[in-house]
């Protein structure tokens, strides 16, 4: 049984179909070959997968000021960045995204997706970029490549804690679908959603393992970004009620008085509470004001971004998150009236609420003062704080949905791994954490977990993957996400990552040890950005098992 399972694990991460055959191809060298890991620790990344003593990592804050034009479909904004250059080199020039290029005609996901679609000039139209030095302020030469900018630096920016601050201005215009699917809109009865992501430049991550990560965004590989605190002010037409991530800065300013003492009743409450009625989303009586321009400001610390979603037509209702050593969030879901007649979307925030209770016992407690489902036009979509979801999920597929966005939160929020490269390790972790809130769901209801992102056809899940596993063309895990097939992301990505770690967890390590090295690993990567090599490090060392196999 144990060589069984053994050799079945080897499948899993390692061999991308050797069992393509009948006939066995199975080499026991190439197997359990001892140079797997490409290093053995050193002073910046231990051998037992921690942090190093001398472990960097860069930081970037950002000060975005924003107006969306509703109408027009047009944010203009103007974002400060403060960025500091921890490494122990100098830095000539600096990578940001600029991820809202993806829907430009001639971005590369698009010539490689759609080469004859019609030209458009879709994405950001950067207007300055300038380097802040105390009051003054000069302009910069940028070079703008697909998704990427290139700021060439008058002078390298000093290694050991070197801080430049820079101004871009931009304004973009929000697609139906844009933003590789992340962001978009819909018409509802009550009125327009819109879902707003990747809104600002941000800068690319700059590590000790590649440098810059440059890779860019192709819509399959998601994202990579350093940490730091995002301060954002955003004006909209009064009327519209706005999710965003972070702390709400000026509910004074923003809602009535009667939605600010539902609030405050909501923080105390473990039962949901509505802030905004069904009633109340057409009546201007319940506005803060309904007419002229509302500016809303929200902060985040320790975050690698930010989102946010605005509408008239939104329902709002929220409850407690208990947290442990007595500390306390705010669970938080605003929708259509549509998602609260026959779907469950009343239930939302209960299934928010429960799911991170579960995630923050288990595995590490939630760092965020809320977290928000939004019931909008995105199918799905993670951000920190804040997730994007598919307005007419319901019943179990909406629960299914809810827990696995908010669960990103941990994979790849908290521990910050490179999503463009290793997506196996934000969205196969996070399927993985799933499977047990699901499980734990109200003593098993909607359990087993079974849908696309575990088992889809509802069956046992060993037998899902055994059918991807067989197929001579399977690629590993670890292949590129932007690499994989579209019909293999999510056996792959998702649920054959998810079952091996389930292995790992139930039959080999057994839960004790497993939990153990899990925990270790997702306490000494919180807010650092891992490879996969120190995963595997983290686990052997923690669980004292040899799993190079």
């Amino acid at each position: 049984m144990k060589k069984t399972l053994s050799f079945f694990l080897i499948l899993l991460f390692l061999l991308p179909g050797i069992m393509a055959t009948a006939q066995s191809t199975y080499d026991a060298h190439q197997a359990f070959a001892p140079l797997f890991y490409p290093h053995n620790g050193n002073t910046y990344r231990s051998a037992d997968g921690a942090p190093g003593p001398h472990y960097w990592q860069n930081r970037a804050d950002y000060r975005v000021t924003a107006k969306f034009d509703t109408a027009t479909k047009m944010i203009r904004g103007e974002v400060k960045i403060t960025y500091t250059n921890n490494s122990p080199n100098r830095l000539p020039f600096i990578w940001l995204e600029l991820d809202q290029n993806i829907d430009r005609s001639d971005s590369r996901a698009n010539v490689m997706r759609h080469p004859d679609a019609p030209e458009n000039t879709a994405g950001f139209h950067i207007h300055q970029v300038q380097l802040v030095e105390g009051r003054k302020t000069a302009d910069v030469p940028y070079l703008i490549n697909d998704t990427r900018m290139q700021v060439r630096l008058p002078a390298p920016l000093k290694a050991g804690g070197g801080v430049l601050q820079m101004l871009i201005s931009y304004d973009y215009i929000l697609q139906p679908s844009g933003g590789g699917g992340r962001s978009g809109y819909l018409d509802t009865k009550g009125g327009r959603v819109f879902d707003v992501s990747y809104w600002y430049p941000r800068l690319e991550v700059y590590d000790g393992l590649l440098g810059w990560n440059t890779l860019p965004f192709l819509g399959g590989g998601e994202f990579y970004m350093d940490y730091g605190d995002i301060d954002y002010k955003i004006a909209l037409p009064a009327g519209m009620i706005v999710a965003g991530s972070g702390k709400l800065q000026n509910p004074g300013d923003v809602l009535t008085p009667e939605e600010t003492r539902r609030l405050e009743k909501a923080r105390h409450s473990d039962k949901t509470v509505l802030i905004r009625t069904p009633v109340e989303t057409g009546v201007p009586a319940t506005r803060a004001s309904s007419t002229g321009w509302l500016t809303w400001h929200f902060h985040m610390n320790n975050t690698r971004d930010v989102a946010w979603a605005a509408s008239a037509a939104f329902i709002w209702d929220a409850a407690r998150i208990n947290l442990p050593d007595g500390k306390t969030s705010l669970a938080m879901s605003v929708y259509p009236r549509e998602s609260a007649g026959d779907s469950s979307w009343g239930r939302a925030t209960e299934y928010l609420k429960n799911s991170v209770e579960l995630f923050s016992r288990h595995w590490f407690p939630y760092p965020y003062p809320v977290a928000i489902n939004v019931g909008g036009p995105v199918g799905g979509m993670e951000f920190p704080g804040i997730t994007f979801d598919w307005w007419k999920s319901k019943n179990k597929s909406l629960f299914a949905l809810l827990s696995h966005e908010i669960g990103h939160n941990w994979f790849p929020m908290v521990v910050g791994s490179d999503e463009r490269r290793y997506a196996w390790m934000d969205e196969g972790f996070n399927t993985f954490i799933d499977i047990y809130a699901q499980q734990h769901f109200h003593h098993g209801e909607y359990a087993p977990k079974r849908d696309g992102e575990y088992a889809p056809h509802g069956g046992n899940p060993a037998d899902e993957i055994a059918a991807v596993i067989k197929r001579p063309d399977t690629p590993p895990i670890v292949t590129l996400p932007d690499a994989l097939p579209s019909g293999e992301v999510h056996p792959l990505e998702y649920f054959k990552t998810a079952f091996g770690l389930v292995m790992l967890r139930e039959v080999i390590l057994g839960p004790d040890r497993f939990d153990y090295a899990f925990r270790r690993y997702i306490r000494d990567w919180a807010y650092k950005h891992p490879s996969p090599w120190d995963f595997f490090h983290e686990m052997e060392n923690g669980a004292g098992e040899d799993l190079s196999w």
